[in-house]
């Protein structure tokens, strides 16, 4: 099936991954909010991700005599080590036994008793720039919490691996979920700090409360170039074609489609066993800790591997790449069973559901949310921290003759 093929060659496209030495994440400037925290009982809203070179945030606090109280776990746990959508547990944490306590287990926000004697919250986790990875709404819980108990918040900036383009569409209300909490694209191009300025500033938080919040910037962060993590973003999201190819994958997540758990490749291949156009064959198994029950689990899936597409295609397009979404529907048979209840949260919205079901080219699917990117744009200008891109630095998306 033509659509399915990957694009004609285009040659190498030569794109930026900025290095660490080079991009000064906020927690790596301790002189920026060491004083903010001296004295105080502090709390961290931590995972794997949040290290200061080799050295994790809580270890550098304590050597530095902070007075680490409480630390608060989002969705994969404190070690980025649980498979996603399944519960966190409560631990403790090192020789001092710090209290570790889930948010995405029995509850997704800190209660004001977990947060009692608490003076300041410090939020340091890396994002992956997407509407439905949930540590955006962790930290939006995270901010109305301190909001509703009196407690400055103070966000540790990390660059976004996807900021550089804005695209997909804007969440409609009666849609929100953890997967998605506010009226923005599925790809919005903020860092995390810039994001919590937006919802505090547009009073997305509950009874539009204000939470006090301070965000430590980045050094020598350009939006238009790719920094790609160090760590792994999560379980499943841990190499850079992983997380470029991501915000047009995920929505595969409802459908009946692969995206690769339980196998070396997840969020680089998609398929279904039977799959009769595919090239690839993967047979997803249980991985602890990574995807312990994946679907099609010891079956033989037939599909497509997009790691090449990912490194010659992706970072130019600048957008979500639908074709896939659009071509599978296409080819599979029982079409009633393909879209579940969960896509409509990933997609915040019915409509592409609706758009995909009625063979609208994605070309008009696309159309169909520029007005809602242009209003959304103009909300976002009001809480850049850095330089927007300039329209003249953002490639034309490829015309694409064949897919």
């Amino acid at each position: 099936m033509k659509n399915l093929v990957l694009p004609c060659l285009i040659g190498l496209i030569l794109w930026a991954n900025i290095s660490n030495a080079q991009v000064k994440t906020a927690a790596e400037q301790t002189n920026l909010y060491l004083p903010l925290l001296k004295g105080k009982k502090v709390a961290l809203v931590v995972n794997n991700s949040s290290c200061i070179g080799q050295i994790h945030l809580i270890d550098s606090l304590l050597s530095l005599k902070i007075k680490v109280a409480k630390i608060f776990a989002p969705e994969h746990g404190l070690k980025g080590n649980v498979s996603a959508g399944d519960k966190v547990s409560n631990e403790v944490y090192g020789k001092s036994k710090i209290p570790v306590i889930s948010l995405y287990g029995e509850k997704k926000k800190p209660t004001t008793e977990d947060l009692k004697g608490i003076e300041v919250v410090v939020f340091d986790i890396q994002d992956a720039g997407v509407r439905f990875f949930t540590y955006i709404s962790t930290m939006s819980y995270v901010m109305e919490a301190c909001a509703e108990n009196n407690i400055p918040l103070i966000v540790l900036d990390r660059p976004n691996p996807n900021g550089y383009y804005v695209d997909g569409p804007v969440l409609k209300k009666e849609f929100a979920s953890f997967v998605g909490l506010h009226p923005v694209p599925v790809v919005y191009g903020m860092t995390i700090g810039e994001y919590a300025k937006m919802v505090n500033g547009e009073g997305w938080l509950k009874n539009q409360i204000l939470c006090d919040l301070k965000v430590i910037p980045l050094s020598n962060y350009r939006r238009e170039e790719i920094y790609i993590p160090v760590q792994a973003l999560s379980p499943n999201l841990r190499t850079r074609e992983a997380i470029l190819l991501y915000p047009s994958l995920c929505f595969f997540e409802g459908t009946p489609i692969s995206v690769g758990r339980g196998t070396e490749y997840p969020f680089e291949v998609i398929g279904f066993p039977g799959f009769r156009q595919g090239s690839f064959s993967f047979t997803p198994v249980s991985v602890q800790g990574v995807s312990e029950n994946p679907p099609y689990m010891n079956k033989e899936c037939t599909g497509f591997h997009l790691h090449d597409f990912a490194e010659e295609f992706i970072p130019a397009f600048r957008g979500l790449y639908l074709f896939w979404l659009k071509d599978f529907y296409d080819a599979y048979e029982e079409k009633d069973k393909f879209f579940n209840p969960f896509f409509d949260k990933l997609a915040g919205t019915d409509e592409l559901r609706k758009q995909i079901i009625s063979g609208m080219e994605v070309d008009m699917i696309r159309k169909s949310w520029e007005l809602d990117i242009i209003k959304f744009l103009e909300i976002r200008k009001k809480y850049l921290i850095y330089p927007d891109i300039q329209a003249s630095s953002v490639p034309v998306p490829l015309q694409i003759q064949q897919r």
